[in-house]
């Protein structure tokens, strides 16, 4: 079984954050040996930034974190508002937007997210979405 880690890291409000998470997270994988995990838990961070990006104002933080055989990816922000994985479905090929969350239901073991008032673990409120990937994280639904 792998050891446990755990690495955090700042995302800019910047349009490129997506693309730098994505390639922080493939690293992070990569290093400890988890290649077969990366190019999902890449993808799934990936549409978490992108949606911090696009409906918070601020930076976003990320949090990679193996816990025995479970991977955990979250993602913090400053915008309280929690979307809804329940609705969240896969756009067609040709959607510029809206299947983000949709992957994430699909692809993640485990997914969620919680949202915390004004002061809260010292800040000015916001939410923490995440996603977990077992040792196998297969897609489910995807041909």
């Amino acid at each position: 079984m792998p050891s446990d880690w755990d690495y955090a890291f700042e995302m800019p409000d910047h349009p490129r954050a997506p693309r730098v998470a994505r390639r922080v997270v493939r690293l992070v994988l990569e290093e400890h040996g988890e290649g077969e995990l990366v190019d999902q838990a890449e993808l799934l961070a990936s549409e978490l930034i992108a949606n911090s990006h696009r409906y918070a104002k601020g930076p976003a933080n990320v949090r990679v974190k193996r816990i025995g055989a479970r991977l955990r990816v979250s993602v913090w922000d400053g915008n309280p508002d929690l979307p809804s994985f329940g609705t969240a479905a896969v756009s067609g090929p040709g959607d510029e937007a809206g299947r983000g969350l949709g992957l994430v239901r699909l692809c993640a073991e485990s997914y969620g997210g919680f949202a915390y008032g004004s002061g809260a673990l010292g800040s000015g409120g916001g939410k923490v979405m995440w996603f977990e990937l077992g040792d196998e994280g297969a897609c489910r639904g995807l041909g």
